[in-house]
């Protein structure tokens, strides 16, 4: 068994697939992105050009979600991070969409607005992101009243999601205070330690993060 991760440690979606692996202790080698070679050998692979992508014994698995899927098919461990009822799965995968699409989407669009050229920027589109983080935010906050995970009392795929997305977006919108539920969740986060691993080995790339990395996690 050949597992083979193409990922950067400051990413937000490699972050999500490395809490998956570091959750069950799974073997793999680390294909850094930074590595000489390796993103020719990447785009070789998925001309798309995007990471995370897992190559298991020649097959090539695409997007962080899907690869969390495939580890708990075919590399199961005891963290099971896709439940075995159905409906528990189903509730898993619909946090998992959320915090891709209406936490980790709209924190990237400020990302990716600040890197472009000042003539390029969109200021409706960033404002339009503000929104959605801050609809998220309140929305989540409920949610997290009463619960340790996204989903109940067991950590999984929604909270692999969760874990990368939360941190960034609280860096680039800060969660309000009043929210006490949703920051006390985010805590949580990190200091699992499957996250905090990932959170640790990154540190070296904040100077990446082109709005400016706050004083603190």
């Amino acid at each position: 068994m050949t597992l083979e991760l193409f990922a950067h440690p400051f990413s937000s979606y490699c972050q999500k697939a490395l809490i998956a692996f570091y959750e069950n202790d799974i073997p793999f080698t680390y294909r850094m992105m930074e590595d000489a070679g390796v993103g020719e050998e990447l785009a070789s692979l998925w001309p798309i050009g995007k990471f995370p992508i897992l190559r298991d014994d020649g097959r090539v698995i695409l997007e962080a979600s899907i690869i969390i899927e495939h580890l708990n098919v075919r590399h199961p461990g005891s963290v099971r991070l896709i439940p075995d009822h159905p409906d528990e799965a189903v509730e898993v995968r619909m946090l998992d969409r959320f915090f891709d699409n209406y936490v980790m989407t709209p924190q990237g669009k400020f990302v990716f607005d600040a890197l472009r050229p000042p003539e390029a920027r969109d200021p409706h589109g960033v404002e339009e992101a503000r929104k959605m983080l801050d609809t998220g935010y309140a929305w989540l906050d409920q949610r997290m009243n009463g619960r340790t995970w996204a989903v109940g009392e067991t950590f999984t795929l929604a909270d692999c999601a969760a874990a990368p997305s939360l941190f960034y977006a609280d860096w680039t919108h800060r969660i309000p205070e009043r929210y006490e539920h949703l920051n006390a969740y985010r805590a949580r986060l990190l200091k699992r330690p499957s996250f905090a691993r990932a959170v640790d080995e990154a540190r070296c790339f904040r100077h990446y993060f082109p709005l400016g990395t706050p004083d603190r996690d």
